[in-house]
């Protein structure tokens, strides 16, 4: 399935590359990405680094590219290269057109799941964020974690547990008696994993925990583009369920929801007995060990047509970002700099459609809020100021992410500032005029504990086959996801 793969960086240089067949794949691949991807680029040959969670490197190119087959021996055609941006990394994968004798198509969203996969895979071993210097710094785990996870081209060893058990995680021990020896053998494991020879390959045999609990996270993510006035153009609403599971033994737990319908196009975890939830709306499994996502699903629209969620409609939102971007010409009608103006306002909403927890008590506060602000290539430079919070500037890539940590009614925090702009080949007008059509959105990162936009609970959890009785805990989590404000 899988021809080739590529893990390039930020400024687009290779850092891995695997070859899962008898075909190379040229780099001239990456390449052809790398010229289609800089053309969103705020500078010349990279992204900024700001934030782990900068804007996208690549607006303009789909997941999914149809590439010339350059390779020597190749079949001549076209190649299908998919594609993944996760903290700063892009992950590709080429694959031939078709598959197995059969002339079939490859399953587009299951190579990019699987690429999201080993990106998951980095950042359990490296650390969050699996970045360019996290990787470069375990090369030979990255290489060895590529060769269990993939059997010629098909995924192979993907749960988390199974590649503990043969690929030990990297640690300041480990890398000292791996200089001492020269090698690379002390990261692997000579026992086979327990949990390859039985039907529940993502549990390992065995499992002993001094304290037993399980915390349930209820995570639901707003997408959503709003004006510069507040006005929700569009907005989506989709949730996962992340676990963290402490549970010895063979646990066996049956979670069940206040109200499962509110809930639709579910994709859950292989633990999951589905044909279960499929008659009675109920979640039966035996939980990995350690951290996992039980299920995603997307919150229902009840059969609303209209590009906005029906609890998202304008004014609702719990956080409203009210930018003013202006230029014009300063310091006198001739011999003056082309700049413009900038400033921000931030406040938070108790008067929104979220629902919150019983067990939530005092008034709203958002947490995390951080927003991110890109500029125009032909912006010089900007001079900012802030009442809260600090920021900071990357000149490079031109972006700004300003921090401003928690959020309450009572806090107003602005940030003003001016920019001063390029003089193009054809004066000040032309930098003026593109300025303001070239004005990016500004990104808002944000989350509020105890609160879900849908209203889904958990009803009860309960743990059979096992004599212990564990603590329990559950939690509704709503942030932002991609949620841009528009500046014009």
């Amino acid at each position: 399935m899988i021809q080739s793969l590529f893990v390039l960086s930020p400024t687009g240089e290779v850092l891995i590359e695997r070859h899962f067949r008898s075909i190379l794949t040229s780099r001239t691949i990456c390449d052809i990405f790398w010229s289609r991807a800089s053309e969103s680029l705020n500078h010349h040959g990279g992204v900024s680094t700001v934030g782990s969670n900068p804007f996208s490197l690549y607006d303009s190119v789909p997941p999914v590219m149809e590439v010339p087959d350059v390779t020597d021996g190749g079949s001549g055609g076209t190649l299908y290269l998919f594609s993944v941006l996760r903290d700063g990394l892009t992950y590709l994968a080429a694959c031939p057109p078709c598959m197995g004798g059969g002339r079939r198509e490859i399953p587009p969203l299951l190579v990019i799941e699987f690429l999201h996969k080993i990106a998951d895979t980095f950042v359990l071993y490296f650390g969050d964020p699996a970045d360019e210097s996290a990787v470069k710094d375990n090369f030979s785990t990255a290489y060895q974690l590529l060769e269990e996870m993939v059997d010629h081209g098909w995924p192979l060893t993907t749960e988390p547990n199974a590649l503990t058990d043969l690929i030990r995680p990297p640690t300041v021990m480990a890398k000292i008696q791996q200089a001492i020896s020269g090698g690379s053998s002390s990261i692997l494991s000579e026992a086979l994993p327990t949990g390859t020879v039985s039907n529940m390959p993502w549990r390992k045999a065995g499992v002993t925990h001094p304290n037993n609990e399980i915390y349930i996270d209820i995570v639901e993510e707003i997408d959503a583009i709003l004006t510069a006035n507040g006005g929700v153009i569009s907005s989506d609403v989709s949730g996962s369920i992340q676990a963290q599971s402490n549970l010895s033994g063979v646990p066996d737990l049956l979670l069940t929801f206040n109200d499962p319908t509110l809930i639709d196009d579910c994709s859950f975890h292989p633990c999951v007995r589905y044909t279960r939830f499929d008659k009675d709306k109920v979640v039966s499994f035996v939980p990995p060990d350690g951290p996992f996502e039980l299920m995603s699903y997307r919150v229902r629209m009840n059969g609303d047509s209209s590009r906005q969620h029906p609890n998202l409609a304008v004014g609702n939102m719990p956080i409203q970002v009210i930018p003013r971007v202006s230029y014009g010409q300063f310091g006198g009608e001739r011999g003056g700099n082309v700049g413009g103006r900038i400033s921000l306002s931030v406040t938070a909403r108790s008067i929104s459609s979220l629902v919150y927890s019983s067990s939530r008590k005092g008034p709203l506060v958002i947490e995390d809020v951080t927003i991110f602000i890109p500029f125009p290539k032909f912006v010089r430079t900007v001079n900012l100021n802030v009442t809260m919070g600090h920021f900071i500037y990357d000149e490079a890539g031109k972006i700004a992410k300003w921090n401003i940590g928690q959020l309450d009614e009572k806090k107003r925090p602005q940030l003003n500032g001016s920019m001063l702009l390029e003089e193009g080949e054809e004066g000040m007008t032309s930098s003026m005029s593109a300025a303001g059509e070239e004005q990016p959105p500004l990104l808002v990162n944000w989350k509020i504990l105890l609160a879900s936009v849908s209203g889904l609970n958990v009803s009860g959890l309960s743990v059979t086959g096992e004599h212990y009785k564990p603590y329990k805990g559950v939690r509704n989590i709503t942030k932002s996801g991609t949620f841009q404000i528009r500046c014009h």
